[in-house]
């Protein structure tokens, strides 16, 4: 598809999407002003030191970098395990590498959240929890709950599974509703609210749409897939998903990403965010590639965005 018949199906179906919501044309949800790291990154974004100062801070701290480290690098991934059968050990390995390393994240699943919270405790790592999680077709309400309860517990971030069923039968008012009932409860007490859209169940226009309806719901991310399903994150979709959604929203790359090369080719492809397992290895293997700075869009992934 080039890329003059990829505006012309951005727009279409973004029209056919916003019909759907009942949303006027030039009107968006209120965004949240920093979707990249939920305001915890005071001292790392210049953006956010501006804003603590403008509030009357004279000074903000910040923790000297590690060397052996690049943290432009960890500050990407949500480390994850999400397996049903994560014993408490396991949870405690990846929050302790998640310390060491600088991730943005762990993720796991909801009922680990309040060990989570409390092995990182004091640390700029975030919990990260899923809602609806793998299929999304369970009622808008119980996600919403699932949410409120996640974030009490804990949590800082939220991956929701979206409805794919309602999306895929074009009942966009549907799935519009089940987005904003979470990300209105996320933004209530200052956490992320990102949308598992599961992209392999999906064709090029249901990703447009689905894209589109995260953005119009007031979602903070749009992330390609749950790690459950038959397929996982490709380049191509993480680009299709970074040209619907523009810079203002986080796009997340997860399932198969399992290396650094596979790692560089979604952020190269427009990936503010990438979840994995093998977090650690990639750790490893970038440190040994000496990498360059990644590109992001038309600019650079560095502190204007951590």
């Amino acid at each position: 598809m080039n890329s003059t018949a990829l505006e012309n199906l951005v727009r279409i179906v973004s029209e056919e999407v916003c019909r759907g919501l009942q949303i006027q044309d030039g009107q968006s949800p209120a965004a949240h002003s920093c979707p990249w790291c939920a305001r915890q990154c005071g001292g790392q974004c210049g953006n956010e030191v501006g804003r603590l100062v403008d509030l009357g801070a004279t000074r903000v701290s910040a923790l000297a970098p590690d060397a052996s480290i690049d943290k432009s690098i960890a500050v990407l991934i949500d480390h994850t395990l999400l397996k049903p059968n994560a014993l408490y050990e396991e949870v405690q390995k990846i929050c302790e590498e998640a310390r060491q390393f600088g991730f943005a994240s762990v993720c796991i699943n909801p009922a680990l959240v309040p060990l989570a919270s409390s092995l990182l405790k004091g640390s700029t790592v975030k919990v990260c929890t899923v809602v609806g999680f793998p299929l999304g077709a369970t009622y808008p309400e119980v996600k919403a709950f699932e949410a409120e309860a996640g974030i009490v517990k804990g949590a800082q971030e939220i991956d929701m599974v979206m409805n794919i069923g309602a999306l895929k039968s074009k009942d966009f008012a549907e799935v519009g509703r089940d987005i904003r009932m979470v990300a209105d409860v996320c933004h209530a007490r200052q956490a992320i609210c990102k949308v598992i859209i599961e992209t392999v169940y999906l064709t090029d226009d249901e990703k447009v749409s689905a894209c589109s309806l995260a953005k119009a719901s007031g979602a903070d991310f749009v992330k390609t897939s749950t790690g459950f399903g038959p397929g996982g994150a490709s380049a191509k979709d993480v680009a299709l998903m970074r040209s619907v959604v523009g810079e203002g929203v986080g796009v997340k790359a997860s399932g198969g990403i399992r290396d650094w090369e596979t790692f560089q080719a979604m952020v190269k492809s427009g990936a503010s965010r990438i979840g994995a397992s093998a977090s650690v290895k990639i750790m490893q293997e970038a440190k040994q590639a000496a990498p360059t700075p990644l590109g992001f869009g038309d600019g650079w992934i560095g502190n204007d965005y951590y």
